[in-house]
């Protein structure tokens, strides 16, 4: 529950945060500024769609939208990778069960009887293996692969249409995740101020350690988000999460390479892993799917994002619902209702079964040390300095009931921090004293009020990494 001594700022912020995709619908900087004013503490720009124009807009609408408003925002570019999909063709393809079915790279349907494909999946893909076509509404099994042309059988009746997308859950595409148009983007992306690169189709540690050494190599520093979706991916969950910043259960595409039933489950244990490792998660795909077309959620999508803040996700992300629904703002403002709802109304606790990594560590000691003091103080909130930001993940990690406010020199930082559970962050000059400084500005600027406590964390070298090692209780006068 949230404390009753805090101020209307630090009441009414969720510690759950919103991640909203800009597309058509939300394609102006009029669209952009009503996401992030309604509640959206970070953008994904889906880098499937559009053009390297339409893009910079919308970098610069985000960069002006969260000035206006007076927050740090994320960018998080998400990257294609190697969407597999169904080429162009006239019509609809009726399929019935038995019948088999061949697909190649760009095939002409109507010429050959020959389905296409937008990526070559002949190098990939090996006689026994799985082909789910349409979201799976399609299921066939691989047959063979003979110069060029893949043969597969299928297993139940149904139709096919051009441009849906194809999974094939038993293939390996470790190690040539990133594409020719992907390299483009990262460059792209490492020149205009993006704070997150998602990777599409994850399925190994592998795949995280490849785009960290090119973002390197490019200076970026932006962090990592590792999208889970493959069945790969979660037979090396944990070694993902580690080599990752951030992790998304991207469910959609999960639960066509698994089964539905399985997504719950995968979800609860990356929650819990991010939780072990200090590493934020981000739960994705048909949260309010139902508002797309309508204005209102159904009671199910409202029981998932509350399902999503008792687990302790650090934030949830709207796809469809604000790239290209009707009521897009409407979306991200009901979301933020049932955060804040769900929050401040808990009826439990969840507790996962492993123990943070650094728990034994000093920094493990401090960060659990200032929950214990903030929790028996009533503190209104945790003041927490931090040049890389790592400080402040440690503490959010451990899922305090009060807000993090983190202080940083590095505006990078604030902005990567924006989506990281129940953190606010602030830009600040390193400078002597900086937290009692910076509590004394919250309290001039009404954040605080006297008689507030806080707790605060820093180190005896502002701006120096991996030096935080005072605690204070503070009440403000």
């Amino acid at each position: 529950m949230e404390k009753e001594n805090t101020t209307e700022l630090l009441k009414h912020y969720h510690r759950t945060k919103i991640i909203a995709t800009v597309g058509p619908a939300t394609h102006s900087y009029e669209a952009v500024l009503k996401l992030v004013a309604s509640g959206a503490d970070g953008i994904r720009i889906n880098f499937s769609h559009g053009n390297d124009d339409e893009r910079l807009e919308q970098i610069k609408w985000v960069r002006k939208a969260a000035k206006e408003c007076g927050k740090p925002v994320a960018i998080i570019q998400d990257l294609q990778g190697p969407k597999i999909r169904l080429g162009d063709f006239d019509g609809v393809v009726t399929v019935q069960a038995g019948q088999s079915l061949r697909f190649r790279y760009n095939a002409d349907y109507e010429r050959e009887g020959i389905l296409p494909v937008q990526y070559d999946i002949s190098k990939k893909v090996k006689r026994g293996e799985r082909l789910y076509l349409y979201d799976g509404k399609i299921r066939t099994t691989v047959s063979s692969v003979k110069e060029g042309v893949v043969h597969a059988m299928a297993e139940n009746d149904g139709i096919l249409i051009a441009r849906k997308g194809i999974n094939l859950p038993d293939t390996n595409f470790e190690g040539d995740i990133l594409t020719d148009k992907d390299h483009k983007d990262i460059v792209f992306g490492s020149e205009h101020d993006v704070d997150y690169v998602a990777l599409s189709f994850v399925q190994s540690a592998d795949d995280i350690n490849q785009l960290r050494k090119l973002l390197e190599n490019l200076g970026s520093t932006a962090r990592i988000i590792a999208k889970i979706e493959t069945r790969a991916a979660t037979d090396f969950l944990e070694e993902i999460i580690m080599a990752a910043d951030v992790t998304i259960v991207a469910r959609g595409d999960l639960a066509v390479e698994t089964e539905p039933e399985f997504v719950p489950v995968f979800q609860r244990q990356i929650i819990g892993l991010g939780l072990k490792h200090d590493k934020p998660t981000i739960i994705a795909t048909q949260m309010m799917a139902t508002m797309t077309e309508s204005s209102e959620p159904t009671r199910a999508e409202v029981s998932d994002v509350a399902t999503a803040v008792f687990l302790g996700a650090d934030a949830v992300m709207l796809s469809d619902e604000t790239a290209a629904g009707k009521y897009p703002i409407e979306t991200v403002k009901m979301m933020r209702r049932i955060i804040k709802y769900s929050q401040q109304n808990s009826p439990l606790k969840t507790i996962y079964d492993d123990e943070p990594v650094d728990a034994r560590t000093k920094q493990g000691a401090i960060s659990k040390a200032i929950i214990t003091l903030a929790d028996a103080l009533d503190a209104a909130a945790i003041v927490a300095e931090t040049k890389s930001g790592a400080t402040a993940y440690k503490i959010a990690a451990r899922r305090p009931d009060q807000p993090i406010v983190a202080i940083t020199s590095v505006p990078r930082v604030a902005q990567q921090l924006a989506i990281v559970y129940a953190v606010q962050s602030l830009v600040r000059k390193d400078q002597h004293l900086q937290v009692q400084k910076t509590t004394d500005w919250l309290r001039t600027a009404r954040v605080l009020k006297k008689g507030n406590i806080v707790v605060t964390v820093s180190g005896q070298h502002p701006g120096v990494v991996g030096m935080t090692d005072t605690i204070k209780v503070r009440v403000i006068e």
